[in-house]
Parts: C-alpha cells; sequence; structure tokens
C-alpha cells in the first residue's frame, strides 16, 4: 500500500469523503484519477472533469506512485 504521507499533493481529513486521500484543497480523492485512467481517460481530461485538481498536483501523485512501485518489497 503506497504511503501518501510523503507526498505534499494529497491530503486526509476524516470529515472529508470519508477519509480518503484527496487532493489537497479539494473533495477529489487520490482514487478517482486512477480509476479514470484506469478506464481510458487521459490526463488532460481528467483535468477538464476536475478543474479544482491542479496539473502539478496529478503529476505529483503519479510520480509518488512511480517511485513507491520501484521500491523494493
Amino acid at each position: 500500500m503506497t504511503n501518501w504521507t510523503t507526498c505534499a499533493a494529497v491530503e486526509r481529513n476524516p470529515r472529508k469523503i470519508s477519509g480518503a486521500w484527496a487532493f489537497v484543497g479539494t473533495r477529489v480523492p487520490v482514487y478517482a484519477l486512477f480509476e479514470n485512467l484506469e478506464a481510458g481517460a487521459t490526463v488532460q481530461q481528467f483535468l477538464e472533469w476536475y478543474p479544482e485538481v491542479k496539473e502539478w498536483q496529478v503529476a505529483a501523485v503519479l510520480k509518488h506512485e512511480s517511485e513507491y512501485l520501484k521500491t523494493p518489497a
């Protein structure tokens, strides 16, 4: 499981969206990005659909996940 506590682009608040990790300053959960990408959406489409999410946040989340996947078990 990814440790999101070290990613500055996301936050967790138990009073927002049931405590799911969300993009900072939004109510958009991080999992929404991955669900949309899995369904075939592009990053640009995601940003159009969720204009409150900034491009740097998406880039930071993708980089963070990529780095996590490179970490040995």
